[in-house]
């Protein structure tokens, strides 16, 4: 089975204005034009982490996703952001993953930041979501859901665990440490997207963008500048971990109660 070539796209996005911070991942993107199979954008990355969805939240047929399918057609590949959406008379934190012809993956966030309000702004979602990508199995997350291992534990279904943030400068050692982690716990890949720069509310964020592999090798990582870090993941050396050291076959069984 091919490799899977990820790119994360670590950018200062500008606060609650959507039509700069297209062009400005745009002018990124041709900076420093991607090959990969995967294209990864931070949480929220149309407005930053903004708790006013009834001002800016789009919908899946909305302009951020239209320029998704653009980008995704563009550079060959699938893309993945997460945006504000209204859902009927609610707002979710919605990561999608497009290709040219449109949503091939929806996830909402499970896990709300109540210390910013978003839970008293935004619906949780309930549903775990497992996406393959060239026989690659990637499990979508968000931001916060990073600090539930339980919500992430591997039942044998995913290879890569994806998490797309705006996670602050200050708990910014929680981030790196906790990736590692979650990749070595579940045998995984790991990849997680952080933004740079100060937010609207003056909070700023220092990127830590990382790439881990299943033993909890950091084998790609960028901190404060903007830019495009990748790195190819290799189902063969996962499956040669998995099967030297089968600790996934001894996790515990559960079911999560609502």
């Amino acid at each position: 089975m091919s490799d899977l070539r990820v790119a994360l796209v670590q950018a200062d996005l500008h606060w609650e204005d959507s039509p700069a911070n297209l062009q400005r991942l745009g002018e990124l993107l041709e900076k420093h034009p991607p090959a990969c199979d995967l294209l990864v954008l931070p949480e929220m990355f149309s407005t930053g982490f903004s708790m006013h969805p009834e001002k800016f939240a789009t919908t899946e047929q909305g302009p951020e996703v239209v320029w998704m399918m653009s980008q995704a057609k563009k550079w060959e590949c699938q893309l993945a952001g997460s945006l504000m959406i209204k859902e009927g008379s609610s707002f979710v934190n919605r990561l999608l993953v497009v290709n040219e012809q449109g949503v091939m993956a929806r996830y909402d966030k499970r896990h709300l930041f109540s210390m910013a309000g978003e839970n008293q702004k935004y619906q949780a979602g309930n549903t775990r979501v497992i996406h393959e990508i060239q026989g690659w199995r990637i499990n979508l997350q968000i931001c916060y859901d990073l600090r539930f291992p339980v919500w992430a534990r591997n039942r044998g279904d995913y290879d890569v665990l994806l998490y797309v943030a705006n996670w602050p400068s200050k708990r910014v050692y929680a981030w790196k440490q906790l990736l590692v982690a979650r990749a070595i716990e579940n045998q995984c890949y790991v990849a997680g997207v952080n933004r740079v720069g100060l937010d609207g509310n003056g909070i700023p964020h220092v990127g830590a963008s990382r790439l881990v592999d299943p033993m909890g090798e950091v084998i790609g990582e960028m901190e404060l500048d903007e830019g495009i870090l990748t790195a190819n993941f290799s189902k063969n050396y996962l499956n040669e971990i998995r099967e030297k050291l089968p600790f996934l076959q001894d996790r515990d069984d559960y079911n999560l109660m609502e």
